[in-house]
């Protein structure tokens, strides 16, 4: 058994093969991937979307064949376009998945699914559009859905419902695109990140219009944005400092 699929609607992936340990992602439905090492309860794998590597339990994937595991990452994405929706197997049971799940996989899993999907890349302008689907969404450190999402699994599941590519984390989100020099160059859209004291990159958000910025802090939620960084109206105070602006689209 060297690949597998996510059958379920949210796997979480795990740094330790251990359901103590910390969760550093999540799998949504029809997400592949390669496994690195298989033991008696859990498996260490390499997700096809953004080679982020951690553990998943064995109970909560489906083993496929190298073959499907090409066919299914060369087929044109088809991503569930609402926030929830219901797959049924052919039992007629109901299964939920969460927005961004790949229902291109439903033929391989033995799903029907007849809900909205999005199946070509989208313009820029639908980046900010997108984004203020999760609002008021909880903050959940390793997060990927509607129920609980942290900074850079929200920017990098907005991107990827618009047909654009993002790595996991912040850090290395901030290593894609084209930098810009000053907020005034920017477009909704956009990237921008921040660093801790050490000038570690640790938070990243989405631009909007007229200095306004989209991001994952307690919750999805929207607040000034300016050359020092995030202001914080509630606060009255920058909650992050800014450290760089980056043009992927």
């Amino acid at each position: 058994m060297k690949h597998g699929i996510c059958n379920l609607s949210i796997v979480p992936l795990r740094a330790e093969a251990s359901d103590r340990s910390e969760m550093v992602s999540q799998l949504l439905y029809g997400e592949t991937f390669k496994i690195l090492d298989h033991r008696k309860k859990w498996s260490r794998v390499k997700l096809h979307l953004d080679k982020y590597e951690g553990w998943i339990d064995n109970k909560q994937f489906t083993a496929i064949s190298k073959e499907d595991f090409n066919k299914l990452n060369d087929l044109p994405k088809q991503l569930l376009a609402d926030l929830v929706n219901f797959l049924t197997n052919e039992r007629e049971e109901l299964n939920l998945i969460t927005i961004g799940s790949n229902v291109a996989a439903t033929k391989y899993l033995g799903h029907t699914f007849e809900g909205n999907r999005v199946e070509s890349p989208l313009p820029k302008s639908a980046i900010v559009e997108t984004a203020l689907l999760f609002l008021n969404t909880p903050y959940l450190w390793g997060g990927k859905s509607p129920f609980g999402i942290d900074c850079s699994g929200f920017t990098q599941l907005v991107y990827k419902l618009c047909g654009y590519s993002l790595l996991r984390d912040a850090s290395d989100q901030a290593s894609q695109g084209e930098a810009l020099s000053f907020i005034e160059e920017s477009e909704p859209g956009d990237l921008v990140f921040f660093d801790n004291t050490d000038g570690d990159i640790i938070h990243v958000g989405i631009i909007m219009a007229d200095h306004h910025i989209i991001h994952a802090h307690g919750k999805v939620r929207i607040d000034r944005l300016d050359h020092t960084g995030i202001f914080n109206r509630e606060q009255r105070t920058h909650t992050h400092k800014l450290r760089v602006i980056k043009r992927i689209v």
